[in-house]
């Protein structure tokens, strides 16, 4: 199987607005972003440990000074709904013109809703993704202006300049989409970054890499799609042995890069492989760490990705052989079949070096999670847009099976 890719030249790039700031003291920036965004009553949205086990608001109280309208420092972990709407009630209460989001994946998906919830009318409910008991899923278009957003990111995460963003209500996952949340601005601040411990680092890594892995299994591409991906690749594996060592900025750095690059994709005219694989980890992933409050995202793909690569990899066969060519495990001439259990193995083996799960049952999550996991797998807008799961229901639920 021939393993050039052959380029699409028909595209069209579609860049954001967004300024990055990175580097030594480029927090210092940030009353200049204010004052580009003629916000005077900005309002920041962090997590309890940034807050309190940080001194990153107080230097930010210090650097905003008036132009600090409030802090709600109670984001959780998957952003749960009712934190969001507590947000919105506060921010709203200080009349703010801007939302500064400081922390990772889940303050900045709160953040975005925030927005959402300030500017819409109606119930979350109705803002969010919808599925009807029959047909495809509908993402209403939410049409009003939206207070500009600036994340500060503690950690990489394609979180960052992202137009999506889910929530958690009770086990279920609310999906929300309007691009007009995506950042005016983002920080990579040196000292920011560092606040992050390595568990985070780790568990952030391995979702990256994961994510890096998946993205080759792409058939065809636009040439800044392809270039793109493969830089993020490369960045993504060469990070994996540097993520234990808590002083190490460079490699902080380096994620936010990638998964900053990882978002250009569609911006760059590229499509996301849309691979059987990847739809699915992507799926039961979301499902399990929404479900269990102390399973990570890393750890949610690690244990699910060999698996469903094993399982579900020949399904794509082609998409299998590119990844397992870009790992290094498979070359044009080995045996087709060979590619997802090659590629398997190895990414099983390099996520279990830097601490991952190899199954769920090593997360300690009781097997009767799986009925949970597998239903809320049914409802998932980026994995299955067209509800071609709920064809499938019981092939997912013996991979799921498996996977323990």
């Amino acid at each position: 199987m021939a393993i050039i890719t052959p380029y699409n030249y028909d595209f069209r790039i579609a860049g954001t607005a967004a300024r990055v700031y990175c580097g030594k003291d480029s927090l210092g920036s940030l009353p200049a972003e204010l004052k580009r965004n003629r916000a005077k009553r900005a309002f920041i949205i962090c997590g309890r440990s940034v807050s309190r086990k940080t001194g990153l608001i107080e230097r930010l109280r210090a650097l905003l000074g008036d132009s600090l309208a409030g802090v709600f420092d109670e984001m959780s972990k998957d952003t749960p709904i009712t934190d969001v709407i507590a947000a919105r009630d506060a921010a709203r209460a200080v009349q703010a013109d801007l939302l500064i989001a400081v922390g990772g994946g889940s303050v900045i998906q709160g953040t975005r809703i925030t927005a959402i919830l300030l500017a819409e009318k109606g119930p979350a409910e109705e803002l969010c993704t919808q599925y009807p008991e029959f047909g495809a899923a509908i993402s209403p278009k939410l049409m009003s202006p939206k207070l500009p957003i600036i994340n500060v990111l503690t950690i990489g995460t394609t979180a960052q300049n992202r137009g999506g963003s889910p929530a958690k209500s009770g086990n279920y996952r609310m999906e929300f989409f309007d691009p007009k949340t995506r950042p005016v601005a983002l920080f990579w601040d040196p000292e920011a970054l560092l606040t992050a411990p390595v568990s985070m680092m780790c568990t952030s890594g391995a979702t990256n890499y994961w994510a890096a892995v998946k993205n080759m299994g792409y058939i065809r591409s636009t040439p800044l799609a392809d270039y793109n991906r493969r830089q993020v690749f490369d960045l993504s594996r060469n990070s994996l042995a540097r993520l234990s060592d808590p002083n190490d900025v460079s490699v902080r750095i380096d994620l936010c890069l990638a998964t900053y690059l990882q978002n250009r994709d569609v911006d760059d005219g590229g499509g996301r492989p849309q691979h059987w694989v990847g739809r699915v980890v992507y799926a039961f992933a979301s499902a399990l760490f929404n479900l269990h409050q102390q399973v990570g995202q890393g750890e949610a793909n690690a244990a699910f990705a060999p698996t469903v690569m094993r399982h579900l990899g020949s399904r794509n066969a082609e998409a299998m052989c590119r990844i397992a060519d870009a790992m290094g495990v498979w070359k044009e001439g080995d045996p087709v079949a060979d590619a997802p259990l090659r590629a398997a193995d190895l990414l099983e083996q390099q996520l279990s070096c830097i601490g991952m799960p190899r199954k769920v049952s090593d997360l300690d999550i009781p097997k009767g999670s799986a009925a949970i996991i597998l239903e809320n797998s049914m409802k998932n807008f980026n994995a299955d847009p067209k509800r071609e799961f709920i064809k499938e229901r019981d092939l997912l639920g013996e991979v799921l099976d498996a996977a323990w």
